[in-house]
């Protein structure tokens, strides 16, 4: 009987701690040390979300009176001054990014609505700016943020996406890295990218690493397959999924996909 106890703690047990902790497991806020590292060109950005929450971020302006723009969302553990801080970035580019609710100095408390419901906000601010060209938007998701930019990408008129570790399914990488939990019961934020994909029109730059440890190389294939306008694959061989952001072939494909937007 003993036994038949412990087997029912254990079966119920774990499930209900990885209910409880599963945001811990998804979202890992950072917060914001320092500004120092950003170009003197970068001006601070506040966006006001649909229910108040203020999220701030840069605006990294870029050469052009009436620029275009790249804006970048980041990883499930990234404070974005970072990566908007990029020397690698065209020069002509405006790069614009807002920390993640409860990242850096952003309000508030991460989730799957709210971070998809944000994108659209901080587009459509950027949208209405005279000194960015509405006609030449690119989105930008590394990792997690690859979710929110297709999205954002399928419901406004973007000149093309750049994804870097894409992924097609939150459940998918669940059950990837925790086969023995019944991740499609568990899991609130489920990031079911397929279906947005079906709909992006728009160019698409997919960058993967062979040897990402995080999320499979076929994750990434199936969301780029299922993605209905032009795209181009770049794998990069022997690239990790922390180390990828920092490959020359990267930065390079990048450059040579804004140039052609």
């Amino acid at each position: 009987m003993a036994w038949l106890i412990l087997i029912v703690v254990v079966a119920v047990g774990i499930p209900a701690v990885a209910w409880l902790a599963q945001d811990h497991l998804l979202f890992f806020p950072q917060p914001l040390a320092s500004t120092a590292h950003l170009p003197a060109r970068a001006s601070t950005l506040e966006v006001v979300a649909a229910d108040g929450a203020h999220l701030r971020g840069w605006i990294v302006n870029g050469s052009a009176a009436q620029a275009p723009a790249v804006i970048y969302f980041g990883g499930n553990a990234e404070e974005i001054s970072w990566t908007l801080s990029d020397p690698h970035w065209p020069r002509e580019w405006s790069i614009v990014g807002l920390n993640y609710r409860g990242y850096g100095a952003s309000d508030g408390r991460p989730g799957e609505r709210e971070l998809t419901g944000d994108a659209l906000a901080l587009y459509d601010a950027i949208a209405r700016r005279d000194d960015i060209d509405p006609r030449r938007i690119v989105v930008f998701g590394r990792s997690l943020g690859t979710g929110v930019a297709t999205h954002l990408a399928a419901k406004r008129g973007v000149a093309g996406a750049i994804l870097v570790s894409p992924y097609d399914s939150m459940v998918a990488i669940g059950r990837t890295h925790y086969p023995w939990l019944p991740v499609s019961l568990l899991l609130r934020h489920r990031f079911e990218v397929v279906a947005d994909a079906k709909r992006d029109a728009m160019p698409l730059l997919a960058i993967v690493g062979t040897a990402d440890s995080i999320i499979p190389i076929e994750r990434s294939r199936a969301l780029y397959d299922a993605w209905a306008g032009p795209k181009t694959w770049l794998a990069i061989a022997g690239a990790d999924h922390n180390d990828l952001g920092a490959t020359d072939e990267l930065w390079q494909g990048v450059a040579v996909f804004l140039a052609q937007r």
